[in-house]
């Protein structure tokens, strides 16, 4: 599994955690270990202008996924292909104002987002009821298992 990562923000961010993190959740949704996954932290004038360019809609987002192979999540019996997964794009000055409302850090609201952010690659969505109980679920599981291997570490 390649994880490129590459931090363009004036925030720290603990990177071998993140990689950590996106290896659970390919390996947990089943995909192959060599595909590929990008993530960019950048600030939010970067991600305004991308979430315009992008979505056509104004103003800083704290993430965009941008999928490449349309890869889909494999089964334990079956991988998915190998490939390029895409990139993932997280704006930590939103994360930081999202994490302080939500009233945690943000190390934890960065999580939340690559996980989101991962699961949209995957083909997930919550455009509908029914796909954000999905997609909201899952990425509730995905994380707290995340933390659970992480305690044990």
């Amino acid at each position: 599994m390649t994880v490129e990562i590459n931090n363009e923000s004036s925030i720290e961010v603990e990177e071998a955690r993140l990689m950590r993190l996106a290896a659970f959740v390919l390996e947990s949704m089943h995909v192959h270990p060599e595909t590929e996954l990008g993530v960019m932290l950048v600030t939010e004038d970067a991600i305004s202008q991308l979430h315009v360019q992008w979505m056509n809609e104004p103003g800083a987002t704290d993430v965009l996924s941008f999928p490449m192979d349309e890869l889909r999540p494999g089964r334990v019996d079956a991988l998915t292909p190998a490939g390029l997964l895409g990139d993932v794009v997280i704006c930590p000055q939103m994360a930081q104002m999202q994490a302080e409302a939500a009233g945690h850090d943000l190390a934890q609201e960065i999580a939340v987002l690559l996980t989101h952010g991962m699961l949209h690659l995957l083909g997930y969505d919550h455009a509908t009821p029914d796909e954000e109980t999905e997609m909201f679920g899952l990425q509730r599981d995905l994380l707290l298992s995340f933390a659970m291997r992480e305690r044990s570490r």
